[in-house]
């Protein structure tokens, strides 16, 4: 195999990864916002393909015009609409990265066929996801295809992780990861099980908190946490056992293996992002819902997830001799 092709693809790989966390980032912005309808239409907005800069650039019944599309009380905002669009961008680019990423797969139909289906695999779900976006703007936001868009981006996430370690599965092989615990790898299994449910419940909240805001519009975001369900408490807790049980792994990691090793080092990032996702968690309850809190939240719950993945993937590459 080309050495310098295979390179390029793991490269494309990993930028198409970045840049599908960039895209979870940016919906988690468009949602606190509010600017999640700043385009009333798909693909284009307002009508154009380039979004106006102010209200005197659409129609003067463009409201009675979306009100009969089903968007009743429609108003241009520029931010907003704005802030979507470049939403919007932002997929775009992940289409053509996941297309040069799959194109340059092919280089693994002769050595390792999955890698080109599961990078040809991931490609059409990038294509699924943007006619599911285009869903959610016709349902006029509606919270279940939002949780299902967001669902698609975390398997899309799993795929490139999966694909892209295993192009370089040999270079795991001589991993020494001896003196990790026998149970380190089961503990690892549930540690991501943990993630997923928390990620269920987080969205859940998400969707109690959307009504919320709808309710009580007229009331500061600080006296919405009044109106919490249960499982926001629940979820509030859970953190605290998520961020013990990923300390013990990443507490054998850096007393059983190489302080230089790449796992040594995803434990270190894995705890980090723990911690910051807790405290942006802390900051939306004790600090009246900031915004800005929201998707940092997000994004540190899908990089957490996806960290871990990695850390399995690396695991189940290492040599067969490895105690775990």
């Amino acid at each position: 195999m080309n050495d310098a092709a295979a390179l390029r693809f793991r490269r494309l790989g990993m930028l198409t990864i970045c840049a599908v966390y960039l895209v979870i980032l940016a919906g988690g912005i468009v949602r606190a916002s509010g600017a999640g309808m700043g385009c009333p239409d798909w693909p284009t907005c307002f009508g154009q393909w380039i979004p106006p800069t102010s209200e005197a650039q659409l129609p003067a019944n463009y409201h009675e015009i979306y009100a009969q599309r089903g968007y009743e009380n429609t108003q241009f905002n520029p931010i907003k609409t704005w802030t979507e669009y470049a939403n919007r961008l932002v997929g775009m680019t992940i289409g053509f990265l996941i297309f040069l990423t799959a194109w340059s797969s092919r280089i693994y139909l002769k050595t390792d066929k999955p890698v080109f289906y599961l990078a040809i695999t991931a490609f059409l779900l990038v294509g699924f996801q943007g006619w599911l976006g285009s869903t959610v703007v016709s349902s006029n936001l509606n919270p279940l295809k939002i949780t299902i868009h967001m669902i698609v981006a975390l398997i899309i996430v799993a795929l490139l992780i999966y694909t892209i370690t295993r192009s370089q599965r040999d270079s795991f092989a001589p991993i020494d990861l001896i003196n990790l615990p026998p149970k380190f790898k089961t503990v690892l299994l549930i540690v991501i099980g943990m993630t997923l449910v928390q990620i269920a419940m987080g969205t859940q909240v998400r969707q109690a908190v959307d009504f919320i805001s709808h309710d009580l519009v007229s009331v500061d975001r600080q006296f919405w946490r009044d109106d919490f369900p249960i499982i926001f408490y629940v979820h509030r807790s859970f953190s605290s056992l998520i961020l013990f049980t990923n300390a013990w792994l990443v507490w054998q990691l850096r007393k059983n293996v190489a302080k230089n090793h790449p796992l040594v080092r995803a434990g270190f990032l894995l705890f980090g992002l723990i911690v910051t996702a807790i405290l942006a968690g802390v900051s939306l309850d004790r600090l009246g819902m900031p915004p800005v809190a929201q998707p940092i939240h997000l994004l540190m719950a899908n990089l957490i997830l996806g960290t871990q993945f990695f850390m399995w993937m690396a695991l189940r590459y290492s040599t067969p001799k490895i105690a775990i």
